[in-house]
C-alpha cells in the first residue's frame, strides 16, 4: 500500500479545517462594551431603567446647534428650511427658529427675518431685534461672509451696536460656509468671529424648546451655559404656575466655562394648555434660582 499519499491528503485536511476563513462577515458592530462578568444564569440582575429627567451631555462641545442648521423638509408638496435667529433679550443674545418655504439664499433669508423681528409671542417673552432693516449679503468665498448694513446700523451707544453686530454674526455663523462676518461699508472693513462677541450671552442659553413651540412628554430642553459646577436645572409650569415636572443636567463645562447641555424632562398634564419650561442655576450661596431663561410653550397633555 502506498500509505505516504495518504498521510499528505489527511494532513492536508486538518490543516484547512484549522484555517482562517477571511471569506466570511464580521458581523454587526458591537453598540456597547460587554460587562467583565456576567451574572449568574440561576439569578440575572434586574435592567435598571433609564432615568426619567435627564439625560448626559454631549461628548463634544460644539457651541452651534444642530437644530439651527437650515435642513430642508418635505411639508405637503412644498419644501421648507429652518434657521435660526438671535434676538436680544434683557441685553443679551436669545435663539429662536424660523421655517420658510426653501430657497436658495438662505444667508439672505435669515437676514430678512432677523431685520423683520421678534412674533408677538416672542415680543411678550422679552424678544427684540436692534438690527434696524434689512443687512445686504454680497459674497461668502473663504469662510467669510461680507456684510452692508444699512445706514442706521451704527446709531446707538457702543453695546448697541455690538449687540447689534452679534445678532448679524451669530445669525450668519449657523451656516458651514461661514466662520466669520465682514462688515463693509464703514471706514474699514471690521472682521468679527461668535468668539469675539461671546461675552454678550447670558450664563445660560435655551436653544430648545423655542418660544411659542408645542412640545409633548418627554420634553428636550438644550442649549449652552456657564455656571456652578456645570449643573442646569429645569423646571415645567403649567399656566397656573403649577410645578408639574423637574429635572437637572451638567454641561460639558462650568465655572468658568461654557459647555453644552441637552436633558429630558417628563411631566404631568391632564388637558393641553399654555406652559413654561424654565431653565435655571441654584445659587452656591442661598440655593435660589439664579439666571433663570423662561420659554412660554404649548404643553401637550399626558392623560
Amino acid at each position: 500500500m502506498n500509505r505516504p499519499p495518504l498521510l499528505l491528503a489527511a494532513l492536508a485536511l486538518l490543516l484547512a479545517g484549522c484555517g482562517d476563513d477571511r471569506s466570511g462577515t464580521l458581523g454587526p458592530a458591537p453598540t456597547a462594551a460587554s460587562p467583565t462578568t456576567a451574572p449568574p444564569a440561576t439569578s440575572p440582575r434586574p435592567a435598571t431603567p433609564p432615568p426619567q429627567v435627564s439625560s448626559p451631555p454631549p461628548t463634544a462641545a460644539s457651541w452651534a446647534p444642530t437644530s439651527g442648521t437650515p435642513t430642508p423638509r418635505p411639508t405637503g408638496t412644498r419644501t421648507t428650511t429652518t434657521v435660526q435667529l438671535w434676538f436680544v433679550r434683557d441685553g443679551t443674545l436669545a435663539p429662536t427658529r424660523r421655517t420658510r418655504a426653501a430657497t436658495v439664499a438662505t444667508s439672505r433669508l435669515a437676514l430678512a427675518e432677523l431685520a423683520a423681528g421678534p412674533t408677538p409671542a416672542e415680543t411678550g417673552a422679552g424678544m427684540a431685534t436692534l438690527v434696524p432693516g434689512p443687512v445686504e449679503v454680497t459674497r461668502i468665498a473663504g469662510g467669510t461672509a461680507t456684510v452692508v448694513p444699512p445706514s442706521a446700523f451704527a446709531a446707538g451707544d457702543e453695546r448697541a451696536l455690538r449687540l447689534r453686530r452679534a445678532q448679524v454674526v451669530w445669525t450668519l455663523t449657523q451656516f458651514p460656509a461661514v466662520r466669520r462676518v465682514a462688515f463693509a461699508g464703514g471706514p474699514a472693513e471690521l472682521v468679527l468671529t461668535r468668539a469675539d462677541l461671546d461675552d454678550l450671552l447670558a450664563p445660560i442659553v435655551v436653544t430648545e424648546p423655542v418660544v411659542g413651540q408645542r412640545v409633548t412628554r418627554p420634553v428636550t430642553v438644550a442649549g449652552t451655559a456657564n455656571v456652578y459646577e456645570a449643573t442646569v436645572s429645569i423646571r415645567v409650569l403649567d399656566a397656573s404656575g403649577r410645578v408639574v415636572g423637574t429635572g437637572f443636567t451638567t454641561a460639558s463645562c462650568g465655572t468658568g466655562c461654557r459647555g453644552d447641555y441637552r436633558a429630558t424632562v417628563t411631566y404631568r398634564l391632564p388637558a393641553a394648555g399654555a406652559g413654561t419650561v424654565e431653565v435655571y442655576e441654584v445659587s452656591p450661596q442661598d440655593g435660589s434660582r439664579a439666571h433663570v431663561v423662561t420659554i412660554p410653550v404649548q404643553l401637550a397633555a399626558t392623560g
